[in-house]
């Protein structure tokens, strides 16, 4: 039985009890199963009312919501292809998707969106939107069993970042999905072994579902019978959460750095015997893992544990077993924070062309900064420059049209991801950056970015973004966004600057006033930094600073422009 068999049947099982909820002004809004079976059913008579057939690509162009997931089942289940795009990109990368993709209808979340979007597309397409699509729902029953299809059958169609040029369409099949939900589901299944007896876990969920990873918890939280509960408002995300009270959610780096950084912010304001006790704690703690724990350790563990981290605990979730933490590398100081005040993080790693995994963290055995074993099944490799190359039965097709793209990333068998790497004795990995993003400065030495940036943001709390750039030159500047003050940047830049060898010291800084969002195209759809778009952007000012430091030859501490 396939994974979308698998879902319609648990849908059927499961009846009048909830299997989603959208989190809403400060209530859970429920959806039963047999709610959402209503809800596939109508969305299937429309597609069939508008000719969809087996193969045709349908864009689903909305946020996260109860009608997004029908309509994500639906067209699975008429043999169409999903095309998944994110709500808040550019609206000119968006036409340029749709267009690539040349789909028999787009679904659209608003009118406003529509307008926006397919304004700039040059032909008119078949379009409605998500209420028109589900219109009816309230007469139907049980939806008909999913049309029958192979295993090697194309389910979707995930649209790259596209960090380093346009996006590419990533074909994922009916198979790649069914064998990734069998060890997430074992996973999960091991982190709640103890909750699933007495009752749901419960799983909050901000990420929208058009990125392979959310959209893969979400097929397994119905694959296992688990309701999640879908934010709505990610400007409430504090108070969805504590709504929400989850056991378990997935996370991007940039949201358990804010967390961290804020409950550190909010302990230095208030100052006291709350952060002396606090900063000792730590202090304790961190010998502890070190082996070097002093006698008087146990008697600060014991005061900060009860007093502080207890509380900042209870604050960030009282029912948390486990923060789920994907789509790049997270700092160690960030990890070590969350471990300490006891709520481990399980790293994930994968991309969207692996079915969106290739590793996860043992949930008994977290080491801190490796993202955790290859999942049973498939096979991971170093190559050529250090870079994980995988193969398995998680590895994608090829790409949408493209198939000497394809042909470039998968050789001889072997997908390359592009990332380097490292492995332990263990099997546990650990990524150590990107080899396309490997800088190469004109005295010949290679600095990989990503480490620099992730200590110099740790370093950085009011930082947003954090971009190293360098090629071609003598030196290493960062680019900065987000509210701080120079002399802070400077202080950071500095001490950062004491633990590096002199070719991987950042020279001078360049403030940026403009955030970096994917509204204005200096990120991708899952905020990861384009690189080439944002040294375009900032090319004239880093020119400036790069003359500048000429004619002050010598001079080696850091400053700004």
């Amino acid at each position: 039985m396939n994974f979308l068999e698998t879902i319609f049947q648990n849908l059927a099982e499961l009846s009048d009890k909830p299997v989603l909820y959208e989190v809403r002004e400060g209530r859970m809004v429920p959806t039963t199963a047999r709610e959402l079976s209503a809800l596939i059913a109508a969305a299937r008579k429309t597609l069939r009312r508008h000719g969809i057939q087996a193969g045709d690509r349908c864009v689903l162009l909305a946020p996260n919501s109860i009608q997004w997931v029908a309509l994500d089942l639906a067209i699975m289940a008429e043999g169409g292809i999903v095309v998944p795009l994110y709500s808040r990109q550019a609206p000119e990368e968006l036409a340029a998707m749709i267009l690539d993709c040349e789909p028999a209808l787009v679904c659209c979340g608003s009118a406003e969106l529509r307008e926006a979007v397919l304004s700039r597309c040059p032909e008119e397409l078949p379009c409605l939107l998500l209420p028109e699509m589900l219109a009816g729902s309230g007469d139907e029953g049980l939806p008909d069993l999913p049309a029958a299809r192979p295993g090697s059958d194309v389910v979707t169609i995930i649209y790259t970042s596209g960090t380093s040029g346009d996006a590419k369409g990533v074909m994922l099949t009916l198979s790649n999905i069914s064998f990734m939900l069998n060890p997430t589901c074992r996973r999960l299944d091991e982190l709640m072994a103890d909750v699933t007896k007495t009752g749901d876990d419960r799983v909050f969920h901000y990420l929208p579902f058009c990125f392979a990873g959310s959209w893969i918890l979400l097929l397994t939280c119905l694959h296992r019978k688990t309701p999640l509960m879908i934010s709505t408002d990610l400007n409430r995300l504090a108070d969805e959460l504590k709504v929400a009270a989850p056991h378990y959610f997935l996370n991007v780096p940039a949201l358990l750095e804010r967390i961290r950084n804020g409950v550190q912010t909010q302990l230095k304001e208030k100052g006291g015997i709350g952060l002396t006790l606090f900063r000792n704690g730590q202090s304790a703690w961190l010998r502890k893992q070190q082996g070097g724990a002093r006698a008087i350790d146990w008697l600060w563990l014991f005061l900060a544990s009860k007093l502080v981290f207890s509380k900042i605990r209870a604050k960030i979730g009282p029912n948390l077993r486990a923060l789920i933490c994907g789509s790049a590398p997270l700092a160690e100081d960030a990890q070590l924070f969350f471990q300490m005040i006891g709520i481990p993080v399980l790293q994930v790693y994968g991309l969207t062309e692996t079915t969106a995994i290739c590793t996860l963290d043992d949930v008994h055995d977290v080491t801190v900064g490796r993202v955790g074993p290859a999942i049973p099944g498939i096979e991971m490799k170093l190559g050529r420059d250090q870079e994980i190359l995988v193969r398995g039965p998680n590895i994608f097709p090829g790409y949408w049209r493209r198939p000497e793209a394809t042909a470039e990333m998968i050789r001889d068998g072997w997908l390359h991801t592009g990332d380097q790497g490292e492995v332990d004795e263990k099997g546990n990995w650990k990524i150590v950056g990107r080899i396309k993003n490997l800088l190469i400065t004109s005295g010949g030495h290679n600095v990989s970015p990503e480490p620099l940036e992730q200590r110099l943001q740790s370093a950085l709390p009011q930082a947003e973004h954090v971009m190293v750039v360098g090629n071609n030159r003598k030196f290493l500047c960062a680019l900065v966004t987000g509210k701080h003050a120079e002399a802070d940047v400077h202080k950071a830049v500095e001490e950062l600057n004491r633990q590096l060898p002199h070719y991987r010291q950042i020279r001078r800084f360049l403030l940026c006033q403009e955030p970096f969002t994917p509204e204005n195209g200096l990120l991708t759809a899952n905020r990861k930094l384009k690189r080439a778009a944002i040294e375009a952007r900032y090319r004239r000012e880093l020119d400036e600073l790069y003359r500048e430091a000429e004619d002050r030859a010598g001079a080696a501490s850091p400053s700004r422009s």
